[in-house]
Parts: C-alpha cells; structure tokens; sequence
C-alpha cells in the first residue's frame, strides 16, 4: 500500500482573496470547520456509501444470531425426533427438519455461532502473529528481516487446505472424542498457522514505507526508545491495511471453516456450523434440497457482507480510490 501524502496549502490572515479580487475583512464569515484526519475522512466518505450500511446491517444481524441465536430461534437445534425425518417446512419448523428429526432453522441460527466465532477468533490471532513479526521484520532490518522474511516463505508455500487437512487429522482424527472447546480452537489454530505469512509482509512493506518518515526520524533524534516509536508512532500508521485485510479476511475464514467441516476434519458434531449441515444434507439433495439451501445461503450471505465491508473499508482509506 502505497504511503498517502497531502498538499497543504498555508495563507496568512487578511491576505486570502474574495470572490471580488478584494482580501477578506474580518467581518465575513470564517469556517469553524476542524481539521479531519484519516480515520475522519474515511468515517465522513463511508457514511455516504449504501453498500457500507447494508454490510453493517447484515454483520450486526449476524453478530447478534451468534452472540444471542436463541432470540432468533427458541427451538431445540441439537435434539430431533425420528416421527419428523426430513419433514416439509411449516410453521413449527419454517426451514422443514433433517433426517434426524431436528429443525434446520434452529441449527442455521445456531451455527452462525461456531462459524462466526471461529473466523473472528483466527483473524484476531493471525493480525497479532504475522502484525508483531512483520513490526519486528521490518523495523530491525538485516539478518533479523530475513530470517523472519525464510520462515514466512515456508508457511507461505504450503497448501491452504492440504495443510489443514494434516493438522487437523493429525489431532483432531476420527475417534479422537475431543470437547466442543477443543474442536474449535484447533481448527481456529490451524488457520492462524496457514495464514500469518500474508500479514506478516503486508505489515513488513508498511513499516518499510514508513519507518523512514519524518516524524519517526524526529522521535528517534530526540532519543524515544525502539518501543515508543513501534507503539506511539508505527504502529498507527499502519493500521490502515491491517485492517482492510482483516474485515475481508473475516468472510474468507468462515468460507474456509465451511469447507474444513464439509470434508470431515473442520469442526465436528457436538458442534452446529453451517458447514456440517451442508456436508449432512448433501445426499438428500434431490429429496430436501433445503437442507443445502439454507445453512448455504446464510454462509454466502455471511461472506459477502464481510467481502462488502472491507472494500468499502479500503476504498475510504485510500487517497487513490476516492
């Protein structure tokens, strides 16, 4: 990402021309308007994009399915009766039952739980894991840079989900009878593992891009110490495609969670996620094709309002794109 620069312009009191070629007295009328930053600028331009309203909207809906799914769906989403193996949608059930007798509705709600968790959790983890080794790469420089620069390289170059599927077979095979808790944080480990290398460069050129700036050679010249500069003055400034990347990245890792629990090795029963009911429901498709439809749609629409977010996020922040 490019580092943006602004042209000022200074003028002097009373010197600044009217309309009429006349200077401006001190009668007229001054602007009261503050100065905006980045962060301001790009607050200021979001507010007037809908696409930027309609992804808010949807991610909170979606936060909230989560954080409280059982004010969207006060069935049971674990428990079913066999009387009710792949019953038609009704007003008891709005999205019909599985084969097990148990409401698809209620474990659509219920799964934005695990898979919301997941994703947010594992860009959290890769932000502080790839963000603190490409400060410290790129801010050291030398023999440091590229050792930390190799060993991305190597987690770089392995297969996202061949990776994954190794480490997940690895500790969490079949028979393995691990708790709801462990299922989820070794998936949410292996796609911090697979994923850190893309933040670490990208918050590498950044701090490249700026480590030289004026301010940064300034607070060096007046003796503040390696962690001020990183905290104080770095770090905020290079922020800006952190974050980008990691509201997109949110979306991205609910789709990879989706597909690790379709093929078997992502999360597993006890657990309720969107990817193990597309994976139940795939062999019913012609005879219940809701059971794919609907935890399916919930997952693309779940996508693609974070996708939506983080290019409204980025067009706003960079001076490039407005």
């Amino acid at each position: 990402m490019s580092d943006p620069s602004t042209a000022s312009i200074v003028s002097t009191p009373g010197a600044h021309p009217t309309d009429s070629g006349t200077p401006a007295t001190a009668g007229q009328p001054q602007s009261n308007e503050k100065p905006r930053g980045l962060l301001g600028d790009a607050w200021r331009d979001l507010r007037r994009k809908p696409l930027f309203w309609i992804a808010s909207t949807l991610i909170v809906v979606f936060v909230l399915m989560a954080l409280f799914p059982a004010l969207f769906a006060p069935g049971d989403a674990v428990n079913g009766s066999l009387s009710r193996s792949l019953g038609k949608p009704s007003g008891n059930a709005w999205f019909g039952y599985d084969l097990q007798g148990r409401d698809v509705y209620a474990r659509v709600i219920y799964g934005a739980s695990a898979s919301i968790q997941v994703a947010v959790l594992a860009v959290l983890g890769t932000l502080l894991v790839g963000g603190t080794m490409g400060i410290i790469a790129g801010y050291r420089g030398g023999w440091v840079d590229g050792l930390l620069s190799r060993i991305a390289d190597v987690f770089f170059g392995l297969p996202f989900v061949l990776g994954a599927i190794v480490i997940l077979t690895t500790f969490n095979g079949s028979g393995s009878g691990n708790s709801k808790v462990k299922i989820m944080s070794l998936v949410t480990i292996s796609l911090i593992v697979l994923s850190w290398p893309v933040v670490m460069r990208l918050m590498r050129s950044s701090v490249l891009a700026t480590k030289e700036a004026d301010y940064i050679v300034a607070a060096r010249a007046l003796g503040a110490g390696t962690g001020r500069i990183i905290l104080k003055h770095l770090l905020p400034n290079c922020l800006a495609p952190l974050l980008v990347y990691g509201t997109i990245m949110v979306g991205s890792f609910i789709g990879a969670e989706a597909t690790l629990s379709f093929l078997g090795v992502g999360l597993k029963s006890p657990v309720v996620s969107w990817g193990i009911m597309i994976s139940d429901g795939k062999d019913f498709l012609r005879v219940a094709p809701g059971l794919v439809f609907f935890p399916a749609a919930f997952l693309v629409t779940a996508v693609l309002s974070f996708v939506m977010l983080g290019e409204a996020v980025r067009e706003a922040l960079d001076p490039k794109l407005r």
